[in-house]
């Protein structure tokens, strides 16, 4: 299935289209906020294994609602080394269907579905990870990515 292009603000001051990335491959993830203890987890652990990614040619985007102004201290405070996309109208989030009803401490409310998705170099979605458990999470891609590289 191909992944529906978007634009959004970025980190790096200017707005992304994942049609630029056309020629690598993209990790995107969904997490729900800036600096809460689980997003902050998956998010350092994608750091921390950034370079491994890059040397497979592999982009890495981090999307939630917050503000670029809250993205901006959220990758400050933590030293991240990709960029943090701002969907304020939620429109990719429903778009890529990660807002949803959730569950917490026995209230429903609606938020982001922790979900990542890994695109080939043509626009082609190769796996969804949803409802992620942020332990070895970006491990996990990492490795899937590496055994899709090597074939």
């Amino acid at each position: 299935m191909k992944a529906n292009n978007f634009t959004l603000p970025s980190t790096n001051k200017s707005n992304y289209s994942l049609r630029n990335s056309i020629g690598n491959y993209v990790v995107i993830y969904f997490y729900p906020k800036d600096d809460t203890p689980g997003c902050t987890i998956e998010t350092n652990d994608f750091n921390k294994l950034y370079l491994k990614f890059k040397k497979l040619n592999c982009e890495i985007y981090g999307i939630s609602k917050d503000s670029i102004k809250s993205h901006d201290k959220f990758r400050n405070k933590y030293n991240i080394k990709f960029n943090l996309l701002a969907d304020e109208d939620l429109k990719v989030l429903k778009k890529y269907k990660v807002w949803g009803k959730k569950k917490f401490m026995g209230r429903e409310f609606m938020g982001i579905i922790r979900t990542t998705f890994l695109i080939d170099k043509k626009g082609k979605i190769l796996k969804v990870w949803d409802n992620v458990k942020v332990k070895d999470h970006a491990k996990e891609v990492l490795e899937t990515l590496q055994n899709i590289v090597k074939k």
